[in-house]
């Protein structure tokens, strides 16, 4: 990767299970989900800028009004690549895959300067 060169990436994630949800498990599958998004940031090395971040307690602003979301928004990470297929490979092998309706979104970001 030509560090010069490089975009950023947000990288979202959804399921039918939310975050909280994936984190109320027994330790021994709590432990088995760490160890493989461990794997994945350390094999995603340098394009990793921010780690996966877990969302809970999404809220929905329409203006004046305010209501609890329904959206199982369950995290996010900011990758960096050359390009979108360089991206795709960093994806790829992303164990959110394993969740229940799992999907992932991906945006570049731009810069506003």
């Amino acid at each position: 990767m030509d560090e010069n060169f490089l975009k950023n990436f947000l990288v979202i994630y959804y399921s039918s299970i939310s975050a909280q949800e994936q984190m109320d498990v027994s330790p021994e599958e709590k432990k088995k989900g760490m160890e493989s998004r461990f794997s994945w940031m350390k094999n995603v090395d340098k394009g990793l800028v921010e780690g996966e971040r877990p969302l809970v307690n999404g809220m929905r602003y329409i203006q004046d009004d305010a209501s609890q979301s329904k959206m199982n928004l369950n995290g996010y990470s900011i990758l960096q690549a050359e390009n979108w297929q360089d991206l795709e490979e960093l994806v790829k092998g992303k164990p959110h895959f394993i969740i229940p309706d799992a999907r992932i979104k991906v945006f570049e970001m731009i810069s506003m300067m």
